[in-house]
């Protein structure tokens, strides 16, 4: 899957059209992606303790990961992801617009 988690992405079909967020989990098994703040659903959950009450929690469902595209880090532009093989062996992940390398960035 050429999305990793943690990148910034742009939602390009279904009803979040147009919205962006960053990836927070993938599901390569079956090509899906979960964005913050995209297709959200909400969830009726039980209460777990007695005299406790039960709630309605919204949660981020998952989304094909076509429905998706990558806004680069470097010219914040939408693009697709091209691969750049080095002598090494190393296979680097590269804009196709701007040409540079796209590095997963770490949070601290």
């Amino acid at each position: 899957m050429k999305i990793k988690s943690d990148d910034k992405v742009k939602i390009i079909a279904g009803k979040d059209k147009n919205k962006k967020g960053e990836v927070t989990k993938i599901i390569s098994a079956n090509n899906r992606i979960i964005v913050d703040g995209v297709n959200l659903v909400k969830k009726h959950v039980k209460s777990k303790k007695q005299g406790e009450q039960g709630q309605t929690v919204t949660t981020a469902s998952p989304i094909n990961a076509s429905n998706a595209i990558l806004i680069c880090p470097k010219c914040n532009k939408e693009t697709r992801i091209g691969y750049l093989v080095l002598e090494n062996g190393e296979k680097h992940r590269i804009c196709k617009k701007c040409k540079q390398d796209i590095a997963i960035q770490v949070k601290k």
